[in-house]
């Protein structure tokens, strides 16, 4: 089986969207996922699967979501290689000068083309600085996420992906947690 991690965007926040996480648990056992665990409530499900297509865990998330509950929401999903390669190449991580704090992953649905990635004037934004490489956007935002204009909105509207953000901090921690599942065996 392949650890999976999924991160719903939009659900939970500003009283739209609102999933209790023993809900959303109980749809993942239902669709036939083991192992599954939520971390949060902003939608980061962790959970094992034969499944080696994530586009289809995706669609299939999706979907129960929007028959069971009603709400058209986005999922993304991750091996934890993944997950792991986008943490392993955050390049704000490597400069000790800089607070985990004000580090973010913004994770896309596809690779988006380069040349509209070439588009987004990077030192308009300053003193938040973006990175982007694969489907994986890293951040540095020292006066907070909440103060940017580099968010999930602009980057959709910017690269016609979907995008969803976690803070370094969690995003450790959902690793550290698929971890656990993918070594319970």
């Amino acid at each position: 089986m392949t650890t999976y991690i999924s991160i719903l965007r939009g659900i939970n926040v500003g009283g739209h969207n609102q999933i209790k996480m023993d809900t959303l648990r109980q749809l993942y056992v239902e669709l036939g996922y083991a192992d599954v665990k939520t971390y949060i409530q902003s939608g980061n499900v962790i959970f094992r699967d034969d499944s080696t297509d994530p586009k289809v865990l995706e669609k299939s998330i999706a979907d129960k979501i929007m028959n069971t509950l009603g709400l058209k929401v986005q999922v993304l999903v991750l091996t934890i290689e993944d997950l792991k390669n986008a943490l392993d190449n955050n390049p704000y991580t490597k400069d000790p000068s800089r607070d985990i704090a004000f580090m973010h992953l913004t994770f896309l649905s596809d690779i988006p083309d380069s040349a509209l990635v070439q588009k987004i004037p990077a030192d308009e934004f300053t003193p938040d600085e973006f990175h982007c490489s694969g489907k994986t956007i890293y951040l540095y935002m020292p006066d907070g996420y909440g103060n940017t204009k580099l968010n999930n909105t602009f980057f959709e509207k910017k690269l016609k992906v979907t995008a969803t953000t976690r803070n370094l901090r969690t995003s450790l921690e959902i690793m550290r947690l698929a971890e656990e599942i993918k070594f319970k065996d």
